[in-house]
């Protein structure tokens, strides 16, 4: 069953027609992919500087109110289990389309939303543009092998990094200047314009699946059996997980434990974003060269050298906004080398499953950013200072670390057995 299924993979970029910007007879141009991967970034990012201003209008705590990001991660993660297997069957196109479409109405909820628990479940329905993310990756493995995509992945990622460096100081002022409601109706304009886009240029890249939807979401045992799978999955996984954490704690960190004003945190939020620009760059440039795995590592290095970094500083006595934020640019450097290029890898273990293969490692790494987050807010207090935040980092940018290197070892293996039968 395996060989018809890989011929078709094949097939499919064999007979892509040449990408035409606003013809959706044709693949997807690159713009459109930088944006509706983009979205998703946005939605997470844009709103955080305003977190104290809304858990103050809702008469809530500030935990609470920090939930609206960990249900937010955990809901895409839940989603995205879903999204894969779908778009295997009905296409890449009708599922980014109707989930954009979801995204407008729910965020209209969360600008209406007359308290704290009618916002979280329409906050909860805004995940509904992960569908924009995941599917944008399975889109560029159904057009490209396995490295290639990878560099095209970075080149993507690397535009869509642009969107959490600015979304923030954006998210901030406009708290500021307007209200907080400001920053969702911005939103709102944002997610219309990139669903017109895609209306006008997405065209199909996969070929719809002749298997029942039940029969669709029967191929997660073969991909849940690889183990290259979950190397990929996991590093990603936790690579991302300190930026998850990061996510959930710098606004306290910024506000409560370095005084900051909401622009002003939202000018020094995206420092992350600065060094994932330029790791989705250096992706981009060199993905094909040296091979997924090795980018992978050394993101990973990054990451930890970055968690490491920081700590210390911190446990020397001499934490600051510069410092703080200041080293989060490695840890998105290695970011923006290992989720693109992970990302390819877990794509490229059943080509066939691109679209499940995304939506189950993106619900693997957004639901341990979920966790992680939501932690994160328990275990930050005044007392505490930013310690649970970087240590958080710190650990899970190891554990990526492992991931990878389990990897590395496995296709060892693998090439010796090759070697053995020959």
């Amino acid at each position: 069953m395996q060989r018809p299924n890989s011929l078709t993979m094949q097939q499919i970029r064999e007979d892509l027609q040449p990408v035409k910007l606003g013809d959706r007879t044709s693949p997807p141009h690159i713009l459109t992919l930088i944006l509706l991967a983009g979205m998703s970034a946005c939605v997470m990012n844009m709103f955080l500087p305003s977190l104290p201003a809304m858990a103050a209008h809702f008469e809530t705590e500030y935990a609470v109110m920090q939930l609206s990001v960990a249900i937010y991660l955990g809901f895409s993660a839940v989603l995205q289990l879903f999204v894969g297997p779908i778009s295997d069957k009905y296409g890449r196109r009708p599922v980014i389309l109707w989930g954009l479409g979801l995204f407008l109405v729910a965020t209209l909820g969360c600008i209406y939303a007359p308290n704290i628990e009618t916002f979280l479940t329409f906050r909860m329905a805004q995940a509904a543009i992960a569908t924009s993310m995941v599917l944008s990756r399975a889109a560029v493995r159904d057009m490209y092998a396995q490295d290639q995509a990878a560099s095209i992945m970075g080149y993507v990622t690397m535009g869509m990094a642009v969107v959490p460096m600015i979304s923030p100081a954006i998210g901030g002022v406009l708290d500021e200047w307007f209200g907080w409601e400001a920053v969702f109706w911005a939103l709102f304009v944002l997610g219309a314009a990139t669903m017109l886009l895609a209306w006008g240029d997405m065209g199909e890249t996969a070929i719809p699946s002749d298997k029942s939807l039940t029969a669709q979401f029967g191929e997660y045992p073969e991909v849940i059996r690889s183990f290259r799978f979950w190397g990929y999955a996991l590093a990603a996984t936790f690579s991302s997980g300190a930026f998850f954490a990061y996510l959930g704690g710098a606004p306290f960190v910024g506000q409560v434990v370095f005084g900051m004003s909401p622009a002003t945190l939202g000018f020094f939020f995206g420092a992350p974003a600065v060094g994932y620009f330029v790791g989705n760059f250096l992706t981009g440039r060199y993905a094909v060269r040296h091979g997924v795995n090795q980018m992978v590592l050394w993101g990973c290095v990054a990451n930890a050298v970055g968690g490491t970094i920081s700590l210390l500083i911190f446990e020397a006595g001499f934490g600051s906004p510069i410092s703080f934020f200041g080293m989060m640019t490695l840890v998105g450097l290695g970011n923006g080398l290992v989720i693109p290029n992970a990302n390819a890898g877990m794509l490229s273990v059943r080509p066939h499953l691109a679209g499940t293969a995304s939506g189950l490692g993106g619900a693997i790494m957004i639901g341990g950013g979920a966790l992680l987050s939501a932690w994160v807010g328990v275990l930050l207090t005044p007392q505490t200072g930013a310690f649970p935040l970087l240590w958080m980092m710190l650990i899970t940018a190891v554990l990526g670390l492992a991931a990878i290197s389990f990897v590395l070892h496995r296709e060892r293996v693998i090439a010796r057995r090759t070697q053995g039968s020959l």
